[in-house]
Order: C-alpha cells, then structure tokens, then sequence
C-alpha cells in the first residue's frame, strides 16, 4: 500500500551515514530515556509476496530502539494472514491483528493505533516502496527534541527514475491544497512515511478509512500546532502491474479529505478536554481581553497554575520569569513543546492538591499567580488556595478566573470534569479563609453564559466547536462594551486576592 500518488522517480538507496553529530548516536541507540521504542505501523491488504521482505527489512533497520511491528491485515484475499501468524510465532516483536473485511488504509492505522505501546510511531506500508533503512533520518528529529512529527519527503533531491507524470502532477496539487488550507510548507504532503510522537498520535481524532488518511493526519497535526519536519526518503515505486492501488478517483477524496477536516470537521483530539482547550484557542481576541482584565495584577515573576496547552501562556511569556504548571502529562508535553526556545519559561508537571509542589515553586520567588478556569476542576479547591498563599511573596497577588452561576452546570461542565460552578460570595470567602486580602472582583462575559447554558443545559453538548469559539471570537468586540448592562448571569468571575506584606502565615490551618 502506498499514500497517494507516486513519485515519478525510484531513488537510489544509500547506506546511512556515519558522520553524526555529537550526541545523535546515544539518540537514535535508544538512550533517550523519553524515546525507547518504536511502534511500526503496517496496514497489509492482498501483500503475501511482500511482506515478509517488508518485516525482515524493518527488524534489520539501522536503529537500536526496541521494536514492535503492528501489522494488520485488512481482509486479504491471499495467504497474507497466514504469512504474519508464522512470523508472530517466531517472533514475539510481532503483533499480527485482522479485519475481516477490507475496510481500507485508514481503518488499518487506526485500528493498528489503539495497540501501540511505544513512545514514536512509524507508518510503514508492506509494498517495499518505502525503505525502512530510513528510520534514521527520520526519527532523529523527534529524538533531539524537535519535532513532534516527520514526513519523508519523495521529492527533496536524490537521482529519479521516470515514472508517472500525472500520478505526481496530482500529488503537487494535493501537496499545494494541503499547504494553503493548512498554512504548512510540505513537499509531500502524501507520503507514506510519517512518524509521530505515539502520545501524540494516540490523542488524535481521525476518521478515515480509506487512503484519505494522509491529508486527514496532516490536517490535524496543521490544527494541532505541532512542530512538523520534512527529511528526504528514499523511494522505490511500483507500477499498475506490479500491485500499485491507488486510483485517480482517490485523488479527487484526498482533495474533499482536506476541505473537510479543515473547515467542517475540525475536531482535533479524541480527549473532551483537550477538543475543548484547542476550540477555546480559536477565541484569540476574547483571550487577550481576559488578559486585559488581569494584566495590571500581573508581576514580573508569575506562575499559571493549570496552564492546559498554552492558550494564555502565549501571551505571557515576556517577563522576567513565567512558569507554567500543568498536572496532565501530555499538555505538559505541548508547552515543553511550545517554549522549548524560552530560556525565561519554565514548564513542570505538578498537582495543584499535592502541598509538595508549593515548597517546591516558593525558590522561584513568585510575586503572582494566574489561575483561569482551573479551580472547578479540583475537589479540595481551599487547600489549593492556601498552597497559593503560601507561594507567593508577601505583597504578591493571585488573579483567579472561575466559572459562575451554580444554574449554568450543565453536559459541558461534566465533560469538562467540572466539580463545581460558584455563586457570587464562594470564591471570595474560601481566598479570605486561605489569608488572602480581597481587592478586585467582577463578573464577566454574559453572552457566552447564554451560549453556555444553549449548549451544555438545553442542547446536551460535550465540548466547544472550533466553529463556535470562532463565531464568539468574532462578536465579542461588539458585546464587549455591553457585557455589563446586559441581562442574565455572568459566564465567569473574576477575582484578585492579595498576600498582606505584613503577614506571611495568615492561612488557615
């Protein structure tokens, strides 16, 4: 099986070189303690000639990560599913999976996702286009930190040999499409060989069944944000009569595959929470108002307690010291990630309900704390308050940004692991109980209170749409000026407590 279109040209393999740069032989002999396997991919449909010389290939591949292959046979006609039992006897690397009607490529990577347990992934077909030799060039991206994804590209360089002019006509089209949708700058935006980080790849909503897999990856990793690089590959072609399937028709699904997933299905992840962090992000003007509103409590050496994946942090990182904590171990991923170039921006995994992490962020002399939304996720939501207190410098402030209106609860909330929404007088209380002095605290945002109470309490939904959070983005300049003097509640309360400088105990017990 091949992505898309072909290239017109079979590259001349060559042997990897051995002049790396210091430090790239410890990465790719697994001694990254974050990457130590690889997870195969390989989607197998009518390839028993084929594919034990696909598995051989990959088992001698110039990589000393430890190896599984996922091979899943969708509904083959041949002897291939006999082929990979013999080798999963043999070879316990080997994890042989199948569908009993062919479904297409697609369905085969997802199906072959949900068995991952290696930390990168590699898409790897069993028609011996693509050179497992590569993995090399491929991963080492990921594995000096990065790239949270590679494409081996058919068209950077490399000797050719002339195939089909219209196969790779088609494929520059799609490629072109794929970069305007998605701003990207792709060579080969159909090739067969992308890596992904597995953490990455597992959170991903993808849908697709047949070849239209491709521009479906691309698309959302393009909404993702994540950090992509290309590599040359090496490629070896197939023609018609040697069991090439892909079809001109396939290119006319790849070309609406694009449309689709970027303007009408744009749901990126799989998790609730993070489809909704990702919505909430498309809402750039109605984030830099939040921020407004907070700005002038805001010190030089802040904390973000519950930073999710950045929308804020963005738009905070110029400051003497900015660190962001995050309980989630893959929206921690997606800062690292994100401020991985920011010498002043520190990223650290902590539990806000574990009093250990506030002895821990009391060295970085914090004089505030910006908490947006987070609150409501945590059961013992005083305890956090006094870690809070605790952490900050005498003087210090704590801006905090909590969703209102007990009425409002609502599928929303649920899905959002919402323990609470809080009436006018609860926050204020429980920072007064935790020493902190009161000195700001307003309402805010009743359009989206009615948006919210539409979705969560009469339509039942269970995460924000890109599509919405745009419209939002779009009128809330107009509402803005209103929100005061407009009816009904509040979506959310604001509410800045003080640390007293004459006092640095004053939390309740």
């Amino acid at each position: 099986m091949e992505a898309f279109w072909e290239c017109p040209t079979q590259l001349v393999p060559s042997e990897p070189s051995c002049e790396l740069q210091d430090g790239t032989d410890d990465r790719l002999a697994g001694n990254n303690a974050k990457f130590q396997k690889l997870s195969v991919l390989m989607p197998v449909f009518n390839e028993e000639a084929t594919v034990s010389r696909a598995i051989r290939r990959v088992l001698r591949s110039p990589i000393t990560l430890d190896l599984e292959i996922i091979a899943v046979d969708d509904g083959s006609k041949d002897r291939t599913w006999q082929v990979l039992q013999s080798w999963a006897e043999s070879d316990r690397r080997i994890r042989p999976i199948r569908h009993e009607v062919n479904q297409g490529k697609g369905a085969a990577i997802r199906t072959a996702i949900e068995y991952i347990t290696g930390d990168v992934a590699v898409i790897q077909d069993a028609d011996l286009e693509y050179d497992p030799a590569d993995y090399l060039k491929l991963l080492e991206p990921i594995l000096d930190g990065k790239a949270d994804a590679v494409f081996g590209s058919r068209f950077a360089g490399h000797p050719r040999r002339v195939l089909y002019f219209w196969h790779t006509l088609a494929n520059r089209i799609l490629t072109l499409a794929s970069n305007i949708i998605n701003g990207l700058n792709l060579t080969d935006m159909e090739t067969g060989y992308k890596v992904i980080r597995a953490d990455i790849l597992r959170r991903l909503h993808l849908t697709s069944r047949k070849f239209t897999i491709e521009p479906e990856l691309t698309c959302r990793l393009a909404q993702l944000g994540a950090r992509i690089y290309e590599v040359p590959i090496t490629y070896a072609g197939r023609t018609y009569a040697e069991g090439k399937k892909i079809r001109a028709k396939d290119g006319i699904h790849a070309l609406a595959a694009l449309l689709y997933y970027r303007l009408w299905d744009t749901r990126v992840s799989r998790d609730d929470g993070l489809a909704t962090l990702d919505a909430v992000s498309r809402a750039s003007d109605y984030n830099r108002w939040i921020l407004e509103q907070s700005r002038p409590f805001l010190g030089q050496r802040l904390l973000e307690a519950g930073a999710g994946i950045g929308n804020l942090s963005r738009l905070l990182s110029h400051r003497e010291r900015l660190v962001l904590v995050d309980y989630d171990p893959e929206y921690v991923e997606i800062l690292k990630s994100c401020f991985a170039d920011h010498e002043s921006v520190a990223v650290k995994r902590g539990d806000l309900n574990d009093a250990s992490l506030y002895e821990t962020l009391r060295g970085e002399w914090l004089d505030s704390i910006l908490c947006t939304n987070v609150l409501e996720h945590l059961p013992n939501d005083e305890d956090v308050l006094r870690g809070f207190f605790h952490t900050l410098q005498p003087g210090g402030r704590c801006v905090i940004i909590v969703p209102a209106g007990r009425l409002l609860y609502g599928s929303l909330d649920h899905a959002l692991g919402h323990f609470r929404r809080y009436g006018s007088d609860d926050l204020r209380r429980k920072m007064e109980n935790a020493g902190f002095r009161v000195v700001h605290q307003r309402p805010f945002n009743r359009l989206g209170a009615w948006a919210w109470f539409i979705s969560g309490r009469i339509l039942g939904r269970r995460r924000l749409s890109p599509g919405q959070m745009r419209w939002f983005n779009r009128i809330w300049r107009i509402f803005q000026a209103m929100d005061r003097f407009l009816p009904g509640p509040c979506l959310s309360w604001l509410i800045v407590g003080e640390k007293p400088r004459e006092s640095t105990q004053r939390a309740a017990a």
